[in-house]
């Protein structure tokens, strides 16, 4: 039987998204939906979720939770992940609360900055766990990696696995819509050109019928920053710059270092950045799940739409040999992106076919595009560098080359954060104490 696993499956709504989208696709009739998560409550919620999602749009989907990772994994064709190694509690409380006490704040903490870099620290070693599992029972299997840190993550998997990955985000395929939208242009019939790394790819080129937007989306944006609204970096990176980062301005907040200072508070009110942004999204989710638990889990008549996200359109792709089109991320070999490293993983445009994943060449960006993703593929390699080798000062070296913590704290407070961080973190970082 052909299989599709899903790693992390106790996401609920996310699983819905992308499992469901995928009983749509009539190329994956028969198949099984395994399902595995840590957590065997959430877990039970989204098999019983799935099974009747399947009862109304596929019956011929055989939709299964298993309590053993690897039973999970053996003989899946597809992998899909979406894991968040120590949760909300305690660890993303810890990656914020921290840092805090030395001064530093941070947006999302999901990324780079310093809580981007421990989670990457926290999730690798389980991804290489999932990969020497993958290994053994599905070695021929396409990982499709949602889970962030993106560009740590699935730069480790390329770089020190055997396993075929690819990792996906919604940055790209939301960039220009909500762009017009907010400077209130039709976005309908543009041509865009879009590359760089995750979280911070870059809008290229923007047309419509051959003549250049650029221009057009400048001036407004140059007016709207008359006004708080909540682009506010982003409009001021492409102001500077030249131009526009396909992720949120509270995610660029932090990936820089000129916004968020405590040298110059007044640039929080004036770029309207949203501090602890992440820990009130968690405590929101947590709150909002047990309000919508009846509504999913138990519902019988429950309804689903495809929606936009790229998983089930690539397996269909693959499946069928009908090409797709998508913003993946993907090393760097043979210079894609000729003016960055050739270790880093990149955002670029790909193409699914029966082939599997081809990644399209770029050449080089505009120097200071390339300048400011190499201030981040910095982090993400010395990360990755920790991760593989158990060194503690390729942790401290890639907190002191972040852009953010570079710019708010000194060498050896630095260090320190990193000691409490590792201390704080304790059985999710035990190679390090």
């Amino acid at each position: 039987m052909n299989k599709i696993t899903f790693i992390g499956a106790g996401s609920t709504v996310f699983a819905k998204n992308v499992l469901g989208d995928c009983m749509f696709v009539e190329a994956l009739d028969g198949f099984e939906f395994a399902l595995f998560d840590i957590d065997h409550e959430r877990l039970k919620d989204s098999e019983q979720m799935l099974q009747n999602l399947s009862q109304s749009y596929n019956q011929s989907i055989n939709v299964r939770a298993y309590s053993d990772r690897k039973e999970a994994l053996s003989g899946a064709k597809y992998v899909i992940n979406a894991v968040q190694i120590g949760g909300y509690q305690p660890s993303t409380v810890i990656d914020f609360e921290i840092p805090k006490k030395y001064g530093l704040r941070q947006t999302i903490g999901d990324t780079i900055g310093i809580g981007g870099l421990f989670r990457s620290l926290r999730t690798i070693p389980v991804m290489f766990d999932f990969a020497k599992d993958m290994e053994e029972v599905c070695p021929d299997a396409l990982l499709l990696n949602y889970t962030n840190p993106m560009a740590a993550l699935t730069g480790a998997m390329l770089r020190y696995t055997n396993i075929q990955t690819v990792g996906l985000c919604h940055s790209v395929q939301i960039c220009t819509s909500h762009l017009f939208q907010a400077l209130e242009m039709e976005h309908e019939g543009i041509e865009e050109k879009i590359a760089g790394i995750n979280h911070m790819a870059w809008l290229l080129e923007v047309k419509k019928d051959g003549k250049d937007l650029y221009p057009e989306i400048k001036r407004r944006a140059k007016e709207k920053q008359k006004e708080k609204h909540h682009d506010m970096v982003r409009f001021e990176l492409m102001d500077k710059f030249g131009y526009y980062v396909t992720e949120s301005s509270e995610h660029n907040a932090e990936y820089h270092p000129y916004f968020i200072k405590s040298q110059y508070p007044e640039l929080i009110e004036k770029f309207n950045i949203p501090l602890d942004e992440y820990p009130r999204r968690c405590v929101a989710q947590i709150e909002g799940w047990k309000k919508m638990r009846n509504d999913l889990v138990g519902n019988t008549n429950l309804t689903h739409t495809r929606s936009h996200e790229y998983g089930s359109r690539i397996i269909e792709a693959i499946e069928t040999n009908h090409v797709f089109k998508f913003g993946g991320n993907v090393l760097n070999t043979g210079g894609l992106i000729s003016n960055l490293p050739t270790k880093a993983c990149v955002e670029v445009a790909c193409i699914a076919d029966r082939s599997g994943i081809t990644p399209t060449y770029v050449g080089e960006i505009p120097e200071q595009l390339a300048a400011l993703n190499r201030t981040n593929i910095n982090t993400q390699l010395l990360t990755i560098e920790a991760a593989v080798t158990k060194k503690k000062e390729h942790i401290y070296q890639a907190a002191l080359l972040d852009p953010h913590t570079n710019a708010e704290l000194s060498m050896d407070d630095t260090i320190r954060l990193c000691d409490d961080l590792i201390e704080a973190h304790g059985e999710w970082l035990p190679e390090y104490k």
